[in-house]
């Protein structure tokens, strides 16, 4: 079935086709019948599978027909999403598709001031994506009333109760009409958040896409056994090899990411990172960087990477595994978007193995093995050494900064 046969306002079309999208995914055929006729979904699809464009299309039809009949201002459906990031994407998927309706789509989230976001409710909005936090403080102001919300959006759901946000999901429900419509889009599943999901739900209809891969078929993936210290030798490696390519950089922590980057400072490799320690102005601009291909090596935390929906990412390196198999999916699945090829290759350390192990078990097969010679192996940490070595005077100078403020801690404690 084409978009062009679905019974969707014309406007919502034209921006379909300008996308150049004739017919729809899997998650997405299979979801916008039952949610346009106002049913609950519980809908389990792996990443880029092109999850949000399946809740957004009905929802914006329904909200621009319901518009046409004069129904009051106020926010007629919340998104809730886990991250800034995502919360930004969200939002402009929404703008794209319903630039053609009548439809106001405006996403909130904490990290920048909040009048501007409170003068824009003020305005009206028809569509609010938001983040937990900024959204309580919003409706504890009394600057955000939910009491006209018709559809409820709970994306990425696996991911909010990972970062334990389960709370602010039950309390949420005390401010919301009973009589609503719920969408709750994950990409994993398992007993806790079935639990969840059928609380807040009401006789849904459950909708899974289960590729015997959870990793799109469109991804090469492959793990490269280095060591802890060496993965650094190697990084810089690849993306010499690949100089002209953007590629994603996955750390277990922010400490990590900031270390990464200055080792690669060393080798003189221009890179960025995106965690939660980062100023939203900053993080916003990084992400523009990058997905104008002006930044080519991006750092990424795991909490970030939802948000990271580029389709031109080529690789994703797993500088550390990750500390879950979901987590290997969603990184992994921020390569090869939509139709286009990506490559991911995980680096594992002695002390990685057991986790590796987990990963594959989940997959259902083993991870594509690249051998590396001893020969090859000792000549990539020489020939990186060397690049260090000639930059001596940088490292002893941020040595010596490092020491000086070392001691004027010490002077204050």
């Amino acid at each position: 079935m084409k978009f062009e046969e679905y019974s969707i306002a014309e406007g919502i079309k034209t921006s379909i086709s300008k996308l150049g999208f004739t017919r729809p995914t899997d998650i997405q055929f299979k979801s916008i019948p039952h949610i346009l006729s106002g049913e609950d979904v519980l809908a389990i699809a792996q990443t880029g599978t092109g999850k949000t464009a399946a809740f957004a299309i009905p929802v914006l039809h329904v909200l621009q027909e319901r518009k046409i009949k004069g129904r009051p201002d106020g926010v007629k459906c919340l998104v809730m999403v886990p991250t800034h990031e995502l919360a930004l994407q969200t939002e402009n998927v929404f703008r794209v598709l319903g630039k053609h309706t009548r439809v106001k789509a405006f996403a909130i989230h904490g990290g920048v001031e909040q009048d501007p976001q409170i003068e824009q409710l003020n305005k009206g909005v028809d569509v609010l994506i938001a983040t937990p936090g900024r959204m309580f403080d919003l409706v504890s102001q009394g600057a955000l009333k939910l009491q006209r919300v018709e559809i409820l959006v709970l994306d990425e759901a696996d991911h909010m109760l990972d970062m334990g946000f389960i709370r602010d999901i039950r309390d949420l429900m005390q401010h919301l009409p009973r009589k609503r419509q719920t969408l709750f889009f994950s990409a994993t599943i398992d007993e806790k958040i079935k639990k969840i999901a059928y609380s807040l739900v009401t006789d849904a209809i459950r909708i899974q896409i289960s590729p015997k891969d959870p990793v799109a078929r469109n991804i090469d993936h492959a793990v490269a056994f280095i060591e802890m210290d060496d993965k650094r030798f190697f990084l810089e490696s690849v993306i010499r090899e690949r100089a002209e390519q953007k590629i994603l950089v996955f750390v277990r922590t922010k400490v990590r990411a900031e270390r990464v980057k200055k080792a690669l400072e060393r080798v003189e490799i221009e890179s960025e990172t995106i965690h939660s320690d980062k100023e939203q102005a900053q993080r916003e601009r990084t992400m523009q960087d990058f997905r104008q291909g002006k930044l080519k090596v991006l750092i990424a935390t795991d909490v970030s990477a939802r948000g990271i929906d580029i389709p031109e990412v080529e690789l994703v390196v797993n500088y550390d595994l990750p500390e879950t198999h979901e987590y290997y999916v969603h990184r992994v699945g921020r390569t090869g978007r939509g139709s286009n090829k990506g490559q991911a290759i995980s680096f594992c350390s002695k002390e990685e193995r057991e986790m590796l192990k987990i990963i594959e078990e989940h997959l259902g097969k083993p991870i594509y093995r690249v051998e590396i010679s001893k020969g090859f192996y000792k000549d990539t940490i020489a020939a990186s050494i060397e690049n260090e070595e000639t930059d001596w005077q940088s490292l002893i100078t941020e040595e010596e900064e490092f020491q000086k403020k070392k001691k004027k801690k010490k002077k204050k404690k």
